[in-house]
């Protein structure tokens, strides 16, 4: 089972008091980093999201925002600072008589004046409000993880024809690995016999030089530890854990694996399924950095 970091859930609740909303949105991040946006008087409550954000969504970049109204009969959705309305009238009046004006707009003036009329939210609400927009932000939350679960299937999905390709690569280069030897051994023996019989050296010297420069060829044991990491990375596909940080570790060790085989081949052919591996590996990566 695998998870995607990229997700979206959305959670509303109203009734006869409240009407609230939680919309939560994530991305790829090593870690959790978490964005809260909500109404001042739930501003102290961003440590409580922050562990509920964690038990749902381990990690990525989260961003949470709540939005929450209260249709409480003795609530406004302004407050009016009375004291100070009526000391901008006092002091716009005297002004307006002391250059001799009318202010019929005195009162429109007033209002409209700094920190007048202040929004509602800024007024501490009861410990159960709190606890509807805690139970709303775990639904949201919840369908967000839904969301990631999907996304990691379709993903999943992709993981799995690139492994198969890659397989079929590898399988391909195993039966070429012979007729490569071969040709090896061919092409070391015409270029070297005349030259064989016209020079004194020393035969064992140079069968341990031979010796050598196949073992320096040699790619069966890349091939080998190449599809160990093709099983393994099939294996945490199947694991019942998301687990994005160890198939990033993997497909690393996959490319080393590759690349070492491209370059010790020195075979067009082989080189060829290199090319097509190392094209779906860069797939495997990129879509592996967006797994939880």
């Amino acid at each position: 089972m695998i998870k995607s970091m990229t997700g979206f859930g959305l959670a509303a609740f109203e009734d006869q008091d409240y009407s609230i909303q939680v919309e939560v949105k994530t991305l790829n991040s090593k870690f959790l980093d978490l964005s809260f946006r909500s109404p001042k008087q739930f501003s102290d409550k961003e440590t409580e999201v922050k562990t509920l954000v964690t038990g749902v969504l381990e990690r990525g970049k989260v961003n949470v925002s709540v939005d929450f109204i209260s249709k409480k009969e003795d609530e406004l959705p302004i407050v009016i600072q009375e004291e100070l309305f009526e000391k901008y009238v006092r002091k716009y009046s005297d002004m307006a008589k002391s250059v001799r004006i009318e202010t019929p707009e005195l009162f429109k003036l007033a209002l409209q004046s700094p920190n007048v009329i202040l929004s509602n939210t800024e007024k501490s609400d009861s410990i159960a409000s709190w606890e509807k927009v805690k139970e709303v932000l775990e639904n949201a939350l919840q369908d967000c993880d839904d969301f990631r679960r999907k996304e990691g299937d379709v993903l999943m999905r992709k993981f799995r024809e690139s492994l198969h390709l890659i397989e079929g690569s590898l399988e391909h280069i195993q039966e070429l690995v012979p007729k490569r030897k071969e040709r090896l051994v061919n092409k070391i023996k015409n270029n070297f016999s005349d030259w064989v019989k016209e020079q004194a050296f020393d035969e064992n010297r140079f069968e341990q030089e031979l010796i050598y420069y196949f073992e320096k060829l040699d790619i069966s044991e890349e091939i080998v530890r190449l599809d160990a990491h093709l099983k393994l990375f099939a294996a945490v596909l199947d694991s019942d854990r998301s687990e994005g940080k160890k198939m990033g570790f993997v497909s690393q060790e996959m490319g080393r694996e590759i690349n070492t085989i491209g370059s010790k081949a020195n075979d067009a052919a082989i080189q060829h399924h290199v090319i097509n591996m190392k094209d779906e590996l860069e797939k495997i990566k990129e879509q592996a950095l967006n797994i939880l």
